[in-house]
């Protein structure tokens, strides 16, 4: 009889080895659960936090894992990769609710699934003359797109990856930080980072001056990077979280690629001491944990 096994479902990157590589050439703690789980450690304030990102966690199993590696008396920050408001029964109380991410199938037709104005904005593009590269990120702070992210994070107030762990990434992982460029003679105009992780890949960071979003180079971008990755047999592009009211037109670009939301698990605070004491504090918070 022939053994046939279904592929496993593939991790997300923070799950993924690559990026397990990535956070040994940095000063991160890290641990891993017997099911492969990786933890981050971190004290603050005296307090041992052990946070799960984007862990696809399992109510069978969650308890007797964090007991086995020594995590009892942290307290845990989860992130599922998935649904998961039975962490309540436990004990952990939600602090965020659910967000949403966009996943792009690489393996059909990729410009037959664009929504219609997403083709048009790339055949416009396409006709702008604009020069693109495609390169491994440069492993120097100096380079355009990360001076650039850096900047607009500050200009924005928000914080995604430091600029040492995407170059430690880069480095640790050669040629699956894949950096493509658009030009305007020889002005950039545009950038958008890829990291590959297994058979599939997470649009990491991006940004595009006036003269970029004039031309929707965007947009060109974007379909040079889902069609060089499925060259190379990547089969999923996880374009990242999508926020329908706050950023719509983040939305509308993500999703006119043909891409599906997925929706995550929130964020959980759960202190395996106090056993299900909190538990009664699921029911205030039950429907916005669950599965939208």
């Amino acid at each position: 009889m022939l053994d046939v096994s279904l592929p496993l479902p593939a991790r997300p990157l923070q799950q993924s080895d690559e990026y397990r590589q990535a956070l040994s050439m940095t000063e991160a703690q890290t641990k891993t659960l017997a099911d492969g789980t990786l933890v981050l450690r971190r004290t603050i304030a005296g307090v041992p936090l052990a946070m799960l990102p984007r862990a696809t966690v399992e109510k069978e199993t969650l308890a007797g894992l964090v007991r086995e590696a020594g995590l009892r008396r942290d307290v845990l920050v989860i992130n599922p990769d998935h649904p998961a408001p039975w962490l309540g029964d436990l004990g952990a109380v939600p602090v965020m609710t659910p967000t949403q991410v966009a996943e792009l199938d690489l393996t059909g037709d990729l410009r037959g699934q664009m929504h219609q104005k997403w083709r048009n904005r790339l055949v416009f593009a396409e006709g702008q003359g604009l020069r693109l590269t495609r390169q491994n990120l440069p492993y120097k702070p100096d380079n355009w797109i990360l001076q650039q992210d850096a900047q607009q994070q500050a200009t924005r107030g928000y914080a995604t990856w430091s600029e040492a762990l995407t170059l430690a990434y880069s480095k640790a992982n050669r040629g699956s930080a894949k950096l493509f460029m658009a030009f305007d003679g020889k002005e950039p105009v545009a950038a958008m980072l890829f990291l590959r992780h297994g058979d599939s890949a997470t649009y990491h960071i991006s940004h595009t001056t006036e003269a970029g979003r004039a031309a929707s180079a965007h947009n060109l971008l974007l379909w040079e990077g889902m069609s060089w990755l499925a060259s190379k047999g990547v089969t999923t592009l996880e374009l990242g979280q999508v926020d329908t009211e706050k950023a719509a037109g983040l939305a509308r670009f993500k999703l006119g690629t043909g891409a599906t939301l997925r929706p995550l698990g929130g964020s959980w605070i759960w202190w395996p001491p106090l056993g299900k004491l909190l538990s009664p504090l699921k029911y205030l918070d039950r429907a916005l944990m669950a599965a939208r």
